[in-house]
């Protein structure tokens, strides 16, 4: 492996501003999900007490409620990354460059600052964030595949879950280009996270190895906090005893995802960062395997082309990008 748990625990006691600050958006996300989860149920139950059939009513009804604040979550995600993921890279970047952090709330609103100088608006982050996650899809499906360094004949279904598993452990990769971008100071935020997938893609087998063991600890560690919560939570649910069995499920799994999110995630994040960092210093982007990404992906081209636009945050019109030619 090449990150360190220890640093990475280190890191995070550091941060714990972050991390309590990430904890009580993740809580009140959650919070929001069972609160609309269980007047939806509310709702069915009371009108399923005039059909008869309660038990149906409520659950559908809690269904709707769910259905509502995922909705709602979706539209956070861009604030989430801006203010919440961006921000806590940005001072696990400085940390790990041996930097000293403001204490409590001024290491958040240092954060933020750091992440307003490199990605003036949030609709900057979160385009880059969306096409990284573009081109990072493309290049796994195509280079990503256990059957590249253990070929299993006859074991294809082992083989997939394989895959699958590691794949799972490699959605933050698009905040550790985030990282790179911070870490490098670039004035081009394009122009910098073209060269980190370009990085990435020469190094892919170092991050094979080691998604494999952080895919089974988070997922492991995920895994263990939903049987830890699901007790309290059966308790919780018999007030409603027609949907207790849905219901308790439901709020487990959510509360899972809030301590994934807001603890968890950080811990795999920072390994990955610690992974990129290591296999990466000193080297420089390789041709080959630049064309190797412009093959697999075509939105990876729209980096070299927003990166010739870019004008610290304005975009120059087409017309523009390539100067006029001198007639005679």
């Amino acid at each position: 492996m090449d990150f360190k748990i220890g640093e990475i625990l280190q890191l995070m006691g550091k941060t714990m501003p972050f991390l309590v600050f990430r904890f009580l958006i993740y809580f009140a996300i959650t919070f929001s999900y069972i609160v609309l989860t269980g007047i939806g149920a509310g709702v069915g139950y009371g009108v399923g007490m005039i059909g008869g059939e309660p038990g149906a009513f409520s659950f559908f009804g809690g269904l709707v409620g769910f259905g509502i604040m995922a909705v709602i979550a979706y539209m956070l995600r861009e604030y989430l990354l801006y203010m919440v993921k961006a921000g806590h890279i940005a001072v696990l970047v400085e940390l790990m460059e041996g930097k000293e952090l403001p204490q409590g709330r001024g290491q958040i609103d240092h954060a933020q600052k750091v992440v307003r100088k490199r990605f003036a608006e949030s609709s900057i982050l979160f385009g880059i964030d969306q096409l990284i996650k573009a081109v990072l899809r493309a290049f796994n499906r195509v280079f990503f595949t256990v059957t590249s360094f253990i070929p299993i004949p006859g074991l294809r279904n082992i083989v997939k879950f394989i895959n699958t598993v590691v794949n799972l452990s490699l959605t933050y990769l698009d905040e550790v280009i985030l990282a790179y971008n911070i870490r490098t100071q670039s004035d081009n935020p394009w122009a910098s996270s073209r060269t980190a997938l370009i990085l990435y893609a020469q190094n892919y087998k170092a991050f094979l190895k080691n998604a494999f063991f952080l895919a089974f600890m988070i997922w492991g560690l995920t895994f263990l906090v939903f049987l830890v919560i699901l007790g309290p939570l059966i308790a919780l649910v018999t007030v409603i005893p027609a949907v207790a069995g849905p219901l308790t499920l439901i709020f487990a799994l959510v509360f899972a995802w809030g301590v994934k999110q807001s603890v968890i995630e950080p811990i795999a994040m920072t390994a990955l960062m610690q992974v990129f960092f290591k296999v990466t210093e000193g080297q420089e982007p390789n041709p080959e395997w630049e064309n190797k990404l412009e093959g697999v992906s075509k939105k990876f081209g729209e980096f070299g082309r927003k990166a010739r636009e870019w004008d610290g945050g304005k975009t120059k019109p087409e017309s523009a990008e390539e100067p006029a030619q001198a007639s005679g």
